[in-house]
């Protein structure tokens, strides 16, 4: 279909086939999501059934009754496979593919296909983006209405979208976000996994996953920069490094290759360091080798271990592949003595129970059937096997290893089942979250976080010009900034320079980049420019993770070193929601659950189109202003140092911004109160 997108525009624009269209065929070549445990009872499995059947004409249902109860049995909800279409390449088209009455709605069509190119997504026919669960739609009827509608879209309109289901255009104007999104929205007394499990079931509710369910995923280079940063900072902060020291003979284990991407292994090489990542599934692992994101691939522990020793002693990066349970891994490393430097876990363990961690001792497929068939002993397999993992990360870290939880639930999960990972005291995670340690007080606080855009054009050379002028912008930063931030932005030029060289692309020309404020606001205005000048030939969504300064309310990661008792508020997370709207934002979402799971977390986000108009100037500069310095004053509110340094910065370059700042009590005068109290 390159070149002439006739026929892309009239299937998008069909929305729901007028007939019952043909079943694709079951396709190997992409990986697919494990059934579900079967939790609905009979009556709710009718409920199900009539739930589907709604998207579809009375007279089709005799038909698709019967189908979609089989897919309930087996599968333990309805994806409607047979609407999967199958007549155009899923991947995101330059811009001028889609045919669309607003631009606007366009570019949220081509950032949608690219969360379920299968390149990108990890369960791509599952309509799964990444972490086991993190869906952007919940079926394909909902898919095809969304495109219809968005082909159909003014720009005085807003597509309403309910946990993937699109309730429908409702009357806005220009300045209003194009759509609206919601994952997950439950109340605070049902949210449970029990209740999340039933409702998905349902077919009323989905685990939107932030970047998944707000059609900004980026495959795996999103989760890239944010590691290299953590592995060098890290390394800096546990193994005296030095700030210009990549990690040449340092070695790190760990593992996740499905998912949570091949990030770890590529920002393990870019770091300079030697690394382990076991993952249990071979065709994840072997899939991120073919796209260049592992060095190489072993079945045999051993060898892997020997691999990573030899390339350390050499001080040459390496990144194997372990196919394998990382406890067998963990476990061996311990039965050799082995000295490790860095270690970590990176598995969707948010969703233990339905694929995310996979037990040791079985096969993948062993364990994939057991999860279906046993999802009880399933479970407590996977228990059991969290227990050795943290026995066995716990001897490592006696010798000498520096570990951190990366905030994907390992240490909850493993605390849950009964492993030895709290402090002395009981009080606290015997290991620290790496936002505790290393990403809140290093760059969160002061307003750096991952910052991303898409070039609309599809074009690599269009690519090519935002990296350079981003990293231009950040070099003119660079001369005139305080010490504070100095390191950041450092670490950020470094990585823009190399970013071609690295060959992160995956699906959309993408890229991630940490910036605070100041650098989000002048890289989009110089992009913007560019745009009007026809420097880069098409317009450049702008949007950002979840793992950020402000969007996400998350006790065991974004926000784990917010310390004065509103670790469990979600405030920040719905205000930036709501602020991004009014703001200028060309689209927005809140979503109940990120990467540490249902019901711990709410993330709000945001995607912008840049067109390179005036209008779209005035919008870029005040709501990125606000969705990056709210975060900011929330943290100095919480007596953050670095943030306080930060909010005052702005507030000294923004007169129209006025913060309330904290006042600080003496230690000293509290300790004697309570002295006082206890005679």
């Amino acid at each position: 279909m390159s070149g002439d997108f006739s026929a892309l525009r009239e299937y998008l624009a069909e929305g729901i086939p007028s007939q019952i269209p043909d079943s694709p065929v079951w396709d190997e070549t992409v990986d697919h999501a494990p059934p579900r445990r079967q939790i609905l009872s009979e009556q709710e499995k009718k409920l199900a059934l009539r739930n589907a059947l709604r998207y579809f004409p009375a007279e089709h249902h005799p038909i698709l009754a019967s189908e979609f109860h089989k897919e309930l049995e087996t599968f333990g909800r309805i994806i409607m496979w047979r609407y999967r279409p199958t007549q155009y390449e899923m991947k995101a088209h330059p811009l001028t593919a889609y045919s669309s009455k607003s631009l606007q709605a366009a570019s949220i069509m081509l950032m949608i296909q690219n969360n379920l190119d299968p390149a990108v997504a990890q369960f791509p026919h599952e309509l799964i983006t990444y972490g086991g669960n993190g869906s952007v739609f919940q079926n394909w009827a909902q898919y095809r209405l969304v495109m219809k509608y968005l082909s159909e879209m003014t720009d005085d309109q807003t597509l309403v979208m309910y946990s993937g289901h699109p309730m429908g255009l409702f009357p806005s104007h220009r300045d209003a976000p194009r759509v609206i999104v919601t994952n997950g929205m439950v109340i605070p007394n049902a949210s449970s996994q029990e209740n999340y499990e039933r409702m998905n079931a349902l077919g009323v509710t989905q685990y939107g996953q932030m970047t998944a369910g707000s059609y900004m995923y980026i495959g795996p280079q999103g989760i890239v920069h944010g590691t290299t940063i953590t592995l060098l900072n890290a390394a800096r902060a546990h193994l005296g490094l030095g700030g210009d020291e990549g990690l040449g003979g340092v070695t790190f284990v760990t593992s996740g290759l499905g998912g949570m991407s091949g990030a770890q292994a590529k920002a393990a090489v870019i770091a300079g360091a030697s690394c382990i990542v076991a993952e249990s599934n071979s065709h994840a692992a072997y899939k991120r080798h073919e796209q260049g994101w592992l060095t190489t691939v072993t079945e045999d522990v051993d060898d892997a271990i020997d691999k990573m020793m030899q390339a350390a002693d050499r001080k040459t990066p390496i990144s194997i592949g372990y196919v394998g349970n990382i406890v067998e891994l963990w476990e061996r490393l311990v039965e050799r003595n082995v000295s490790v430097d860095l270690g970590s876990d990176q598995t969707s363990l948010h969703n233990p129970f339905q694929g995310g961690y996979f037990p040791a001792g079985f096969s993948f497929d062993e364990a994939s059937s057991m999860l279906s068939t046993h999802p009880d002993r399933f479970a407590d397999e996977v228990r059991s096997t969290l227990r050795r993992h943290a026995a066995a990360v716990n001897v490592l870290s006696e010798n000498g290893m520096y570990f951190w939880d990366y905030g994907n639930a390992f240490l909850l999960e493993a605390g849950r089942a009964g492993a030895d990972v709290m402090s002395a005291d009981g009080s606290s995670f015997r290991y620290p979250s790496y936002v505790e340690d290393i990403m809140g007080p290093m760059c969160f606080d002061y307003g750096f976080g991952p910052y991303r855009w898409v070039c609309c054009s599809g074009k690599p050379e269009d690519l090519r010009v935002t990296d350079e002028i981003a990293c231009e912008v950040l070099e003119q930063m660079l001369d005139s900034s305080p010490p504070e931030i100095q390191q950041q932005l450092v670490d950020n030029i470094r990585w823009i320079r190399g970013a071609g060289d690295n060959e992160m692309v995956v699906g959309s020309q993408a890229r991630i980049l940490y910036a605070d404020d100041e650098g989000r606001r002048k890289i989009a205005s110089a992009m913007n420019q560019a745009i009007s000048s026809g420097r880069i030939s098409a317009p450049v969504v702008l949007g950002r993770d979840h793992h950020d300064v402000s969007g996400t309310d998350s006790p065991y990661r974004e926000t784990a070193n917010i310390r004065d008792g509103s670790i469990q508020t979600a405030d920040m997370a719905v205000q930036n929601f709501v602020g991004d709207a009014f703001r200028g934002a060309t689209w927005v979402s809140l979503h109940n659950g990120g990467g540490v799971g249902w019901g711990e977390v709410m993330n709000g986000g945001f995607g912008m189109l840049l067109d390179g108009t005036d209008e779209c100037e005035l919008k870029l500069q005040r709501m990125l202003h606000w969705d990056v310095n709210n975060g900011v004053a929330r943290r100095a509110w919480a007596r953050n140092p670095g943030a306080e340094f930060a909010i005052r910065r702005a507030m000294d370059a923004e007169p129209l911004l006025k913060v309330t700042l904290p006042e600080h009590a003496d230690d000293s005068l509290l300790d004697d109160l309570f002295k006082e109290d206890s005679k």
